[in-house]
């Protein structure tokens, strides 16, 4: 994979992901803007179309009114579909575009942590001692700034993963 389509699977700040009540649980999601955002990062001229045009050069929805479309990011396609559930009108074609870039997206691993809904890669983290000894051996302030940055990132990736499973669980 390529540098750049890295940057897909990079976490999205807490203030880019929404959540959806459904069925007694909040669902993590990235919308439609914040995912366009990354897309933008990742390659300014990313692009997607219709899977299928019809006679009257619009796209084809299936028997289910769900919209297939190919999504290419740094020159690599994958397919998304997207459903626009009850909607009807242009609100549920720009529903069916946006779920569908968003699925075709995490084929590329953007936000595929909130798809799963939990960690996908346990990172082996340092212990507290670890932590400590990191801080209490800085010998300049550059060394200092680094290890607290980095224990502060531990601790965040663990108040956010705790955060999260305690939302899913209510």
């Amino acid at each position: 994979m390529t540098e750049a389509l890295q940057k897909l699977r990079d976490p999205f700040p807490d203030h880019q992901i929404s959540y959806l009540p459904k069925g007694g649980v909040k669902l993590a999601y990235v919308g439609h803007a914040a995912l366009t955002n990354r897309l933008l990062d990742t390659d300014p001229a990313w692009s997607w179309e219709p899977l299928a045009l019809g006679p009257n050069g619009l796209p084809v929805l299936d028997e289910s009114g769900g919209l297939w479309i190919k999504l290419t990011v740094c020159g690599v396609t994958r397919l998304g579909y997207g459903d626009a559930g009850q909607k009807k009108g242009g609100d549920a074609m720009k529903e069916r575009i946006g779920d569908a870039l968003r699925n075709a997206a995490m084929r590329f691993g953007a936000a595929l942590d909130l798809w799963h809904g939990g960690e996908l890669h346990q990172e082996s983290s340092p212990g507290v001692d670890a932590i400590i000894k990191s801080i209490s051996g800085a010998l300049s302030m550059d060394t200092l700034k680094t290890s607290y940055e980095d224990a502060m990132q531990i601790i965040k990736k663990a108040t956010n993963a705790r955060k999260h499973e305690l939302e899913n669980a209510q």
